[in-house]
């Protein structure tokens, strides 16, 4: 039993002896860090003793600073109001400087006032006094010169109604004069070059409407079995064929160039091959439209390249080819604008402008000519609405519209292309005219002329191309004559219409005949 308890004693002894030990130590470092915990205390008391110390020093620096600015600062407004003030002074001292000057001004004006009203006092009776003077001497002038006022007023109007229009004569002489020293050299030059380098042969080109035929017999095969052939020809083909006297021949008669070419053609056609009746007929029409419409807009594609314009639609490009069968006064339509376009183009080369611009517009200024037969209006003005409707710009559709004057050109290309126009068109050979209208020109030129007071006599000459007008010496004198040859010129203009141009020549001469004996 004493062998157990030992052991047992021992071990509670040394875990006592142990713990009483570790109670020491634990007590001591306890110690210990109280002692260190108040020592790291106390630092750190003094610590903010000197930080607070620091920040107060340096709160009453910058306190001492923003003093010093605000200081400066509210120094400098000092100054900048004492500016003011002494500028607000300097105004209200010049304010009132003004205002005393405008007191004496308008004491002056005032004064200028009264001054003028008397003197308008004075002058109203002057002019009373004057006025029946005048009224005085008016009556005794009407009693010596045996005139009403208003007569001699008349006959002064006229004298001076005269003499302004010589006056006006010698000057617009003298202006137009020295215009055309100084411009006719330089515009026949530029119109010079443009004629010359155009090469065109014009053998006069129409769509022909005959069309031979073989022999008479072919006229019955034509007309067919009681008029059936050419009762399905002409409801197909929308024209009239006319068969009469003429040996082996027969008319194509159409308002439509296009439609009379394809039925020419087909015509033709079925002369040729011999098999005529309505069922070829109507086949030969179909196969012959489709060819002369792939002939229009080859002939517009042609046109377009040879031109350099790349840059029309369609529908125009067919509207230029189907120019191809229109003709005007024997000049076919077709090549008249192509020479129109070059010429343009030569034009606006020698005055420095866009080329291709002005050849489009000599192009498109007749196309209206190949619609004009199924619209209402003139070719113009029917070219101009075709042109805007596929969006061509304001000037082209301007010149194509005034290319005969009926609207004012709005630029310099419109003018380009009258003359262009009028060069296609004027050249010899170029058009024809029937004798009854070239008659009926000539007349209605010397009718002009005649209409004038002072003519003598006149003629027209040179195939309508001048009109010389003889006038009476005593009635018309030098500078008269110049303002009759305006004014004839004038009202040619707007009472004709001629291709070209029509020179007016005034001559006036004084013969004194004495018979020696």
């Amino acid at each position: 039993m004493n062998g157990i308890l030992l052991p047992i004693v021992g071990v509670v002894v040394g875990v006592f002896v142990g713990w009483l030990s570790f109670r020491l130590l634990t007590t001591k470092k306890i110690k210990q860090a109280h002692v260190e915990s108040k020592k790291i205390k106390d630092e750190a008391k003094l610590e903010a003793k000197v930080i607070k110390k620091e920040a107060e020093i340096e709160a009453k620096e910058d306190w001492y600073k923003r003093k010093a600015n605000l200081e400066k600062e509210i120094e400098g407004r000092k100054k900048e109001l004492r500016k003011i003030e002494g500028n607000y002074n300097q105004r209200i001292s010049n304010i009132d400087e003004r205002l005393s000057k405008l007191d004496r001004r308008e004491q002056s004006i005032s004064d200028r006032e009264r001054h003028l009203q008397n003197k308008q006092v004075k002058l109203d009776d002057d002019e009373a006094k004057l006025k029946d003077m005048l009224e005085k001497e008016t009556r005794k002038l009407m009693e010596i010169a045996n005139l009403s006022k208003d007569q001699a007023i008349e006959m002064l109007l006229k004298k001076y109604e005269n003499e302004a229009r010589i006056d006006a004569a010698k000057l617009r002489k003298s202006i137009v004069d020295k215009a055309i020293s100084e411009a006719e050299e330089e515009s026949l030059k530029i119109i010079a070059n443009a004629i010359q380098r155009t090469a065109v042969d014009y053998v006069t080109e129409s769509t022909v409407s005959v069309v031979d035929l073989p022999s008479e017999e072919m006229k019955g095969r034509i007309i067919g079995r009681e008029g059936r052939n050419i009762r399905t020809f002409e409801n197909s083909s929308g024209v009239e064929i006319i068969v009469d006297d003429t040996p082996e021949a027969v008319i194509v008669s159409s308002f439509d160039p296009v439609r009379r070419e394809i039925a020419k053609r087909s015509l033709e056609k079925l002369i040729s091959d011999g098999r005529i009746h309505p069922g070829r007929i109507e086949d030969v029409l179909a196969k012959t439209e489709k060819e002369v419409n792939k002939i229009i807009e080859e002939t517009g594609k042609k046109t377009l390249l040879d031109l350099s314009i790349h840059d029309l639609p369609d529908n125009l490009r067919n509207i230029i080819g189907r120019l191809k069968y229109r003709t005007s006064y024997g000049q076919n339509i077709l090549k008249h604008s192509i020479e129109s376009a070059w010429i343009c183009g030569m034009l606006a080369a020698e005055l420095g402008l866009d080329q291709p611009f002005a050849r489009k517009m000599g192009l498109l200024h007749d196309i209206g000519k190949a619609v004009d037969h199924e619209i209402d209006g003139s070719h113009a003005a029917i070219g101009a609405d075709i042109a805007r409707r596929n969006g061509m710009p304001p000037v082209i559709v301007n010149a194509i519209e005034a290319h005969h004057e009926e609207v004012e050109p709005e630029s310099v290309y419109a003018i380009l292309v009258q003359v262009a126009d009028a060069i296609s068109g004027a050249r010899p050979g170029a058009r024809r005219e029937t004798l009854e209208s070239y008659l009926k020109r000539l007349e209605k030129l010397e009718e002009i002329a005649y209409s004038f007071e002072g003519v003598h006599k006149c003629f027209a000459i040179q195939a309508g191309r001048e009109i010389r007008i003889m006038v009476e010496h005593n009635t018309i004198d030098d500078a008269q004559s110049e303002l009759l040859a305006s004014d004839v010129a004038k009202k040619i203009e707007n009472e004709m219409q001629y291709p070209g141009q029509i020179k007016v020549t005034v001559i006036r001469e004084v013969r004194k005949t004495v018979l020696a004996k």
